[in-house]
């Protein structure tokens, strides 16, 4: 159902060209090692042959995104060399000239028009209730202004740097499509997204099981049950066809060159440790935690010594692999079990009771937070993949608006750590406020009436004492030089719980579904 009146409006293109101008006010704003990261494979799609591109190691950060964003920053390249050539010298390590650095944020605001035009596609799958209102109260309106100035966009591409809006438009935009049934468009925009980064494998179990249970099966039973002899095997094939063509598009020259498992290698970096060098919020930031707890009790009550436990390491920075003290340490095999298990119940539910497309959404949002929770090596930045798609189901389902809340407020807070610079702070400190004041009015608004639970308002409100006690207190405190990954634990820690409750809640509101249908 479209949204009325997002045809020829103004409000979408002032959001739309507001934001962007936002992000050019950037420019000089501090941003993380992945601003070099993005230059030297700039640096070496243009200078080397295809054939040394995953092989080439000069730098540190080495091409490690599938074969198609190789070609995307390969594109760029041949733009960059417009502003200055010798960025686009391998050897040129750490470069950031002034016309570096002006380039590389043009190219983020620039391909966030993707993004853009992908949220405009949302907003029209939107269902807009009825009766006359004002713009400010449409759900059309609110799910633009939560996704074009989400926050974790702004401070994670725009600050720190990254290009996830220009992948994020990808998702959307695949989602949208299968909104409005044009499913061959939607399973061609995500196998093209998993072409540019992989991590979207995390809700591919979803695409899966949603296109081959509501497009191949063309009928059900009267009971909502699979009907077997409605499969269409031309539309198997055809799902067939596109994703075969696009791997073969992105892929295809590297399997001619021999070098399809030194790619894989690249991307798939399996001797990297549980967590990253910042534990993202999830169940391993627990699970090592609690781990901690225990061994610092074992030394305590002397049952354990403490020459002979594990050297602490995952909280200074590092990634490479490591031993838990206490608990048993975890391998990538049991990392791929959780997750598989975690996600069962969600892929199980669509196939046994399809609900369209929104069903479908949901199964995506439930694979995205349990690979979370539950992968190996993720990134806090990964929570981003459910926050976004969680405010198309937020405006207009008063539960989904309560989990967003706590979802987005928690997730958004986890990634503080990323922008640690003084100058930064009152920028994130304004932007997050923001977006969490605009989030609860205009939810709220939408839903008439609170959205949250008594003991959900007191967690959130608990990130306000987090949030002074890690950028405020902690600086100015002693324990600054003895304990310096305090203010990562305490944030991991406390914003994992948030996650997980809203990881299971989501969980609940699915088994609800399932339950009434049965009845």
């Amino acid at each position: 159902m479209a949204a009325p009146g997002l045809d020829g409006c103004s409000w979408f293109a002032a959001l739309s060209l507001g934001v962007s101008l936002l992000k050019c006010l950037f420019m000089d704003a501090y941003h993380s090692t992945d601003f070099e990261v993005h230059r030297n494979w700039l640096a070496v799609t243009h200078s080397l042959p295809v054939s040394r591109w995953y092989h080439e190691n000069t730098s540190e950060w080495t091409l490690d995104y599938p074969p198609l964003f190789a070609w995307f920053e390969f594109g760029l390249s041949h733009v960059a060399q417009h502003f200055d050539r010798n960025m686009l010298v391998v050897e040129n390590l750490n470069y950031a000239s002034p016309a570096t650095v002006l380039f590389q944020r043009l190219s983020v605001v620039f391909t966030d028009l993707v993004f853009i035009f992908a949220v405009r596609e949302c907003c029209r799958c939107v269902q807009e209730q009825k009766g006359p209102r004002d713009v400010l109260s449409r759900p059309s309106f609110v799910l633009a202004v939560l996704l074009l100035w989400n926050f974790g966009l702004l401070i994670v591409d725009h600050i720190h740097f990254q290009y996830n809006g220009f992948l994020f438009g990808f998702l959307l935009l695949s989602v949208a499509k299968h909104l409005q049934s044009r499913h061959l468009q939607g399973a061609l925009l995500f196998a093209i997204l998993l072409n540019l980064k992989h991590i979207y494998l995390y809700v591919a179990p979803a695409y899966g099981i949603y296109l081959l249970r509501s497009y191949c099966f063309t009928q059900d039973h009267k009971d909502g049950s699979v009907n077997w002899r409605s499969f269409s095997p031309l539309r198997l094939l055809a799902l067939g066809a596109i994703v075969v063509s696009v791997c073969a598009l992105s892929f295809g020259p590297f399997i001619a060159m021999g070098q399809l498992p030194q790619v894989l290698s690249r991307l798939f970096p399996f001797k990297r440790g549980l967590c990253h060098a910042y534990w993202a919020p999830n169940i391993w930031a627990l699970y090592n935690m609690l781990d901690k707890v225990l061994a610092v009790l074992g030394v305590r009550l002397k049952l354990l010594e403490e020459a002979e436990l594990p050297r602490a390491s995952m909280t200074g920075g590092l990634v490479q692999e490591f031993q838990h003290s206490v608990l048993p340490s975890v391998s990538p095999s049991v990392t791929l079990v959780c997750t598989l298990l975690s996600i069962l119940p969600a892929v199980a539910s669509i196939w046994r009771r399809p609900r369209g497309a929104r069903g479908f959404l949901r199964c995506l949002l439930l694979c995205a937070l349990a690979s979370f929770m539950f992968g190996w090596h993720v990134h806090e930045k990964a929570v981003l993949i459910a926050i976004l798609p969680l405010s198309i189901l937020a405006v207009e389902s008063r539960e989904d608006a309560g989990i967003f809340l706590v979802l987005t407020t928690t997730g958004h807070y986890s990634l503080f750590p990323l922008i640690f610079t003084p100058a930064e702070l009152p920028i994130k400190v304004v932007l997050m406020l923001l977006f969490v004041i605009f989030s609860f009015a205009a939810l709220r608004k939408l839903g008439q009436g609170s959205l949250l639970r008594p003991l959900e308002s007191v967690y959130l409100a608990g990130l306000v004492a987090v949030a002074i006690a890690c950028e405020i207190v902690f600086p100015l405190s002693p324990w600054q030089q003895r304990l310096p990954f305090l203010p990562l634990l305490a944030t991991s820690v406390y914003c994992s719980v948030g996650v997980s409750y809203s990881f299971l809640r989501l969980y609940a509101s699915l088994l609800r579904q399932d339950e009434k249908k049965s009845h």
